[in-house]
């Protein structure tokens, strides 16, 4: 069972920018970064916000342990300079469909692409730190140019684009500016890192790409180091450990499959690896009923079966001993094909909403709002609740030691 948020009400101030169904806004409460605004424009993403958020004092609100503020808008409609000074922190994962790479488009045309807005949210709100996250796809190669771009945005929040400027003349100008030994005004030291999600303690190989910036006067030497979890660690916890006991597992269904299988036929048992397993996940659902035997029992909320599951190429759910593979958005076709379990004998089944939450660390008891096929874009689109806390932590202590130096 996942643990319930801890009571914080002195936390440090901070703002959550298209908070989706919350993951990261969770993780960073975790942390002691306690949201003053949270920004959502999607009706169901923010009807689950406020059902878990907004109510304080209720037992059955997994993280009622200060209020949320919930906007339902557009971000591009909200003023943050009211907020300039006050804020400690900046969160959110900005939509981004990049505007084509191919001719002289100019940035700030394409309403897909929310990093200016993220960037215009720092300049006003002059936060001593934000935190952004995307998809890994968005240090492909050929986005190599727009990744820098978006960099250098959030390195220099106030060299702005100029009217009709084509976007690879705003980055040359960044660039500049990058480089230039006098640079007054607002500016940040930031830090990308690629994380995989399962080697900071979450049931799922998920990765995104991490943007951390803090400002020119926070004297914080940032890094977050590769995690304390590894594939190595589960094998050999499978092969020579007590994993199955642990669950309760029949000698004859003890089946490596997957990645573990492959890397068991190196791993010696007289070399246990000084991290911990990753987790799997039967780590994360184990515990809960079979949805296919109780699909009409309301023992735990949002556990209900879906039928219909089938495998596609390349898309044929997710072993119980592995982490899962990436929760997407989708529902049916190519992308909702991950969102299923794998049995041993290669049939499939949906994940439920609630087996979902597990696998995105989400607390048990937190609601989703919408039908199952809502409910499973907005996990899809989720931050894992435990790499936020994980990321926040991190932050956090770079803050406490610049403030006691």
């Amino acid at each position: 069972m996942l643990s319930r948020l801890p009571l914080n009400p002195l936390g440090r101030k901070s703002i959550e920018l298209f908070a989706g169904a919350g993951g990261l806004g969770i993780g960073l409460a975790q942390a002691g970064f306690v949201p003053q605004m949270v920004v959502e424009h999607d009706k169901w993403c923010c009807d689950t916000l406020r059902h878990n958020h907004e109510i304080l004092g209720n037992d059955d609100q997994p993280s009622g342990n200060c209020i949320w503020r919930v906007f339902e808008t557009d971000v591009r409609q909200v003023d943050f300079k009211p907020l300039a000074g006050k804020i400690d922190l900046i969160s959110g994962g900005p939509p981004c469909q990049p505007f084509s790479l191919g001719g002289r488009h100019r940035a700030y045309d394409d309403a897909r692409d929310m990093f200016p807005q993220a960037v215009r949210a720092v300049r006003e709100a002059r936060p001593r730190v934000f935190v952004f996250e995307n998809v890994k796809g968005l240090t492909r190669a050929s986005f190599l140019s727009y990744f820098e771009y978006v960099k250098l945005q959030m390195e220099h929040p106030e060299l702005l684009a100029d009217t009709d400027e084509a976007w690879e003349d705003h980055l040359g100008r960044l660039e500049q500016h990058h480089t230039s030994t006098k640079r007054p005004g607002l500016h940040y030291q930031v830090v990308t890192k690629l994380l995989n999600s399962a080697n900071y303690g979450v049931p799922q190989r998920r990765e995104r790409v991490l943007f951390v910036g803090f400002r020119d006067d926070i004297d914080a030497k940032w890094s977050l180091g590769p995690g304390e979890y590894t594939q190595d660690a589960l094998v050999w916890d499978q092969l020579f450990g007590d994993y199955w006991d642990r669950h309760r597992v029949r000698k004859k269904d003890r089946v490596l499959e997957g990645r573990s299988l492959q890397l068991s036929k190196r791993v010696s048992k007289d070399e246990k690896p000084d991290s911990f397993p990753w987790k799997t996940t039967r780590d994360a659902i184990g515990d809960l009923p079979d949805p296919e035997r109780t699909r009409f029992s309301d023992s735990v909320s949002d556990h209900r079966f879906q039928p219909n599951a089938k495998t596609y190429p390349g898309h044929t759910g997710s072993y119980l001993d592995e982490p899962s593979k990436t929760l997407k958005a989708g529902v049916h076709g190519v992308p909702g094909g991950e969102n299923m379990l794998r049995h041993a004998d290669g049939s499939v089944r949906y994940f439920t909403v609630r087996e979902g939450a597990r696998v995105q660390t989400f607390p048990d008891g937190y609601k989703f709002h919408g039908a199952w096929s809502e409910c499973m874009r907005q996990l899809g689109n989720a931050v894992p609740a435990e790499l936020a806390r994980v990321v926040g932590e991190s932050v956090a202590e770079r803050l406490n030691e610049a403030e006691a130096a």
